[in-house]
């Protein structure tokens, strides 16, 4: 890796900020329903402690909009924290000001201190220097554990490194850097991309990065209906990104003059409506037009057993987005399917993406998979060649 790992910092005596994701999801009621955030983070937090490190710990949570809301306060994660490294979590009120320095300049070796959530303070999105030298200023090094906000410059994952003598990355930063930069440079091969989701749009500039790395970019969900119209095929009522056709006949073209493989769906289930109770039927998509009151809510069987087949013999895949309305039972054998062919796999698997990790989950194969990204935006703009601003900052090796 090309930047500072935080096995590369001394840290015996001293005060560590170290930016974490605990952007956790919460309940009604208040409660942590998804603490996996805050546990992948646990290795760095351990090692530092285990070296009489100082830690400041930082976070967002939700969306506050730069101003307080108890709703959104990271109290409840200092306790969960607490249990989790079975040691006392102090909680400063506020992320700046004299009190959460005070709390900081409290703090003895192997101790830790976690700061109210960052974006009370709409400074924290601005990436404001005044707000980024604030934070600075109670520690003596810096380490971003924080993948899942590093492709956002905010004060706290990148403002803050000019205020500091040296910027690391956490281990979970390091992992996420590791694999995916592995998948974009030297990827073992035959390498597999597998991409679903609703738009188009979200996926171009990761579309047009892997197609000349990949040996076969492989398109599902509802974006895959975009390609269809625009090569000409009826696709009824299902999800078409109308704006798009002219760039995903563009896409299709290169790839077409490229020899670039980039494979659509074969057959697709298709219901009226997109619902549970729905009557679903299976139709194949060259001798078959999806009907006009009907719509493509998953890839069909056919193409599960071509995409399959083709994961089987992958030595790399990178999976990001879901190959239909898999959250309703009739439409998620695609997606489904698609988890159990990842978790086959003998080479080495990257799922990056909300619904994707979901997915896998819901399949009870997240244990057979070989990463999990943490970051859906982080690693899609990392796939797309884009520079993250929160990684760029780390102090080069």
């Amino acid at each position: 890796m090309p930047k500072l790992s935080i096995r590369d910092l001394t840290l015996e005596g001293k005060r560590a900020f170290v930016r974490v994701d605990f952007n956790v999801p919460l309940s009604e009621s208040g409660t942590i329903t998804d603490d996996t955030r805050i546990r992948q983070t646990l290795p760095t937090l351990e090692y530092a402690l285990g070296r009489g490190a100082r830690l400041i710990l930082a976070s967002h949570l939700g969306r506050p909009k730069g101003n307080p809301n108890p709703k959104m306060s990271l109290a409840l994660v200092a306790k969960h924290l607490s249990s989790l490294l079975r040691r006392p979590v102090a909680f400063a009120p506020d992320c700046v000001g004299p009190e959460a320095e005070r709390y900081a300049a409290s703090l003895g070796n192997g101790e830790l201190l976690l700061l109210e959530n960052l974006r009370f303070h709409p400074d924290e999105e601005a990436n404001d220097p005044e707000f980024s030298r604030q934070l600075g200023q109670m520690a003596d090094c810096y380490v971003n554990d924080a993948f899942g906000s590093a492709h956002r410059a905010h004060a706290s994952t990148a403002g803050i490194t000019e205020f500091m003598p040296v910027s690391a990355a956490g281990f979970l930063m390091e992992k996420e850097l590791e694999y995916l930069t592995k998948a974009t440079s030297s990827p073992e091969r035959p390498y597999i991309a597998l991409l679903g989701g609703a738009k188009v749009s979200d996926k171009i500039a990761v579309i047009r990065n892997l197609l000349p790395l990949v040996d076969a970019l492989l398109i599902g969900g509802a974006m895959a209906y975009t390609f269809l119209r625009a090569r000409g095929d009826q696709t009824g009522k299902s999800l078409v990104e109308e704006d798009k056709l002219d760039l995903a006949k563009n896409l299709l073209a290169e790839a077409e003059q490229k020899k670039y493989r980039l494979q659509l769906p074969v057959d697709h289930v298709i219901a009226r409506k997109m619902d549970a109770a729905a009557e679903t039927r299976t139709v194949d998509g060259s001798s078959t037009p999806i009907p006009s009151d009907y719509m493509g809510l998953d890839i069909g069987p056919e193409t599960v057993k071509l995409y399959a087949a083709q994961i089987a013999q992958a030595k790399t895949v990178v999976w990001n987005g879901p190959m239909g309305v898999f959250e309703l039972e009739p439409f998620a054998q695609g997606t489904l399917s698609m988890a159990k062919a990842l978790a086959s796999l003998k080479g080495t698997s990257i799922v990056g993406g909300g619904d994707s990790i979901a997915a896998v989950a819901q399949a009870g194969v997240a244990e057979r998979i070989t990463h999990i990204s943490t970051g859906g935006g982080a690693s899609l703009e990392f796939l797309a060649g884009k520079k993250l601003p929160g990684v760029e900052a780390l102090t080069d090796k």
